[in-house]
């Protein structure tokens, strides 16, 4: 297993809010973790719900006796989610914070996926050139499902970083799971909306897929976005599992 991870804070803002967690050995009872998060919130507060969701879900992972990975990740979360709403309820500064989250783990040739917000995961390769796993949580994707823009106005759409799902946005958050079959050269992507709003998915496909070095793509791929305006922190983790 390879995997490389790279965050930029764009070609605009001055504070990066994502955050991103990458072991490719075992955290607890999961052979490997991966975790991108897109932190909101003013001042530091975006900055600082990603950074602590992601901490508290690898700590809770790492103390998790389970063997079943969706409960353990789902534990997790849940854990994450009412210590970060704790945070925010108790700091003025924190108030209204909170952060998407997307998470892989791989076994044999499963990968397990769950997803809040708006960050994503891609499939590189295999059959399809590539297939996005997770559903945006956002008011632009139930627009796209109502049929009521279609994919290319969603991205330029003014609504777009409206997010309906978030870690300590509420009492409780539901995360989406997934479980994929993995091919052997498959490519694995987690990112922002930081990409996925400035680069299309085929150019992204064509970007992995035309560099067998996965730290050359990444590196494209953060340059493409800050190319095409760079308007939001971009985090990019490509992994190759087999």
């Amino acid at each position: 297993m390879k995997t490389f991870s790279i965050t930029d804070a764009g070609a605009i803002r001055e504070m990066n809010q994502d955050f991103y967690f990458s072991s490719d050995t075992a955290v607890g009872n999961l052979p490997n973790l991966f975790i991108v998060a897109d932190g909101m919130g003013g001042h530091k507060a975006g900055d600082y719900a990603s950074r602590y969701t992601i901490e508290r879900v690898v700590a809770s992972v790492s103390r998790n006796a389970g063997d079943e990975p969706v409960s353990i990740i789902k534990e997790a979360i849940n854990k994450a989610n009412e210590l970060l709403l704790a945070e925010s309820r108790q700091d003025e500064a924190k108030r209204g914070m909170g952060t998407t989250l997307v998470i892989g783990t791989i076994i044999g040739n499963k990968l397990f996926v769950a997803n809040i917000g708006d960050s994503r995961l891609y499939i590189v390769g295999g059959t399809e050139q590539i297939r996005q796993i997770t559903r945006d949580h956002s008011l632009v994707d139930e627009m796209v499902r109502m049929g009521e823009i279609n994919a290319d106005e969603a991205r330029v759409h003014p609504d777009k970083n409206i997010i309906t799902r978030a870690v300590g946005a509420a009492d409780h958050v539901e995360a989406d799971f997934f479980e994929v079959e993995l091919c052997e050269d498959d490519r694995i992507l987690l990112c922002t909306d930081g990409l996925t709003n400035m680069v299309r998915d085929e150019e992204i496909c064509d970007t992995i897929r035309q560099n067998d070095n996965i730290e050359t793509a990444a590196s494209q791929l953060v340059a493409m976005a800050n190319a095409n305006g760079g308007r939001d922190n971009i985090t990019v983790m490509i992994i190759k599992p087999f």
